[in-house]
């Protein structure tokens, strides 16, 4: 087993996978510390580094494609401060960061992971349900539904159609982009059969994104409902041909059932309110059509 105890976090491998948990430090971003530990399977890495400074060093990790819904729905665009795969180390533990690193490369050598794209998800995104508010919204996500709500900085022309519920299945593709500059960022979901070009101040399907503290929280649920679609090497799905609509399965309808038990166990738990539980249950009921 190799670990490296800092303030900015904990980094453990025992062989199988790395288990990382973030440190109490001030400095530790907000993403970091609502995401809390994560393990990552040694299949889900495409190599380590270490990069020595004069103040601080760094440890990376750098994942396979595909293999994480975070990474896949941020596009590698996640601040130092919030990305989950790097580690500050101080100088005086430089040593114990190449140990780590040759630690994890010999792993991966022995036990012949490729480097490649992953041909799924390696690690499972954050659980649900979960909310954030930034920019000029709120996005909650229940692992049916995802829930678009705006705030009194909405423009009017975005804010008249009332709150937006995006089932899963008519969502196509979703994107986190952090504000950079003089450019505003946005959470982005691409929506079956409503095509947009509208920037993100105008787009009914995206919450524009200022670059204040909250704003990686929406990666979060950008994540959440990254690994909820397709992944990205499924093939894609043949045109759907007119006709009635299919009648689910024995099997699909007990799924749906148990998911609603699920959702009035949430409900009475209070961890859902009462208009998220409308919200999904109407979701699951639509489906079990």
């Amino acid at each position: 087993m190799a670990e490296i105890l800092q303030k900015d976090g904990t980094w453990v491998f025992d062989g199988d996978a790395l288990r990382l948990t973030p440190g109490r430090d001030k400095n530790v971003g907000l993403l970091r510390r609502s995401l809390g530990e994560l393990v990552v399977p040694l299949g889900a890495l495409a190599g380590i580094s270490f990069e020595q400074g004069k103040k601080s060093g760094r440890l990376r990790l750098r994942l396979r494609d595909g293999a994480d819904p975070l990474t896949q729905a941020t596009g590698g665009r996640l601040t130092e401060p919030h990305d989950p795969y790097r580690l500050a180390v101080e100088p005086d533990r430089y040593g114990v960061a190449e140990y780590f690193a040759d630690e994890v490369r010999n792993a991966l050598l022995l036990d012949q992971v490729p480097a490649g794209p992953a041909a799924g998800y390696l690690l499972p995104g954050p659980p649900v349900p979960l909310s954030a508010a930034a920019g000029d919204g709120t996005a909650a996500f229940d692992g049916e539904c995802v829930r678009l709500e705006w705030n009194w900085k909405t423009e009017d022309a975005k804010a008249a159609a009332g709150p937006r519920t995006l089932p899963v299945e008519d969502i196509l593709a979703v994107e986190w982009q952090p504000a950079a500059g003089l450019e505003n960022g946005y959470l982005r979901f691409t929506v079956r059969n409503a095509p947009t070009k509208q920037p993100p101040k105008y787009d009914p399907n995206a919450v524009e994104l200022w670059g204040f503290k909250k704003d990686p929280l929406m990666a979060l649920v950008a994540a959440a409902v990254q690994a909820r679609l397709p992944h990205p090497s499924a093939p894609a799905p043949a045109p759907a041909l007119a006709g009635p609509r299919p009648v689910p399965s024995e099997d699909d309808h007990d799924a749906l059932l148990r998911r609603l038990r699920e959702l009035g166990e949430l409900h009475r738990s209070g961890v859902l309110t009462d208009d998220e539980f409308t919200m999904a249950k109407q979701a699951v009921l639509k489906r079990m059509q």
